[in-house]
């Protein structure tokens, strides 16, 4: 890259600073546990195969 462009270029933050903070921020609504989110996923999986298998 050439000089004049590398000067021109904005620079980047010298670490994930900025991703942490965003993940420890505190979120409004509702608060699910992943667990039930991936039972419901597999609940929902395993009755799409039921109703092809039965209908």
């Amino acid at each position: 890259m050439s000089r004049k462009k590398k000067e021109n270029a904005p620079s980047m933050p010298a670490s994930s600073a900025g991703l942490m903070r965003f993940f420890q921020d505190e979120a409004y609504g509702v608060k699910i546990k992943p667990e039930f989110v991936l039972g419901g996923a597999i609940l929902l999986v395993l009755s799409v195969i039921a109703a092809h298998v039965l209908l």
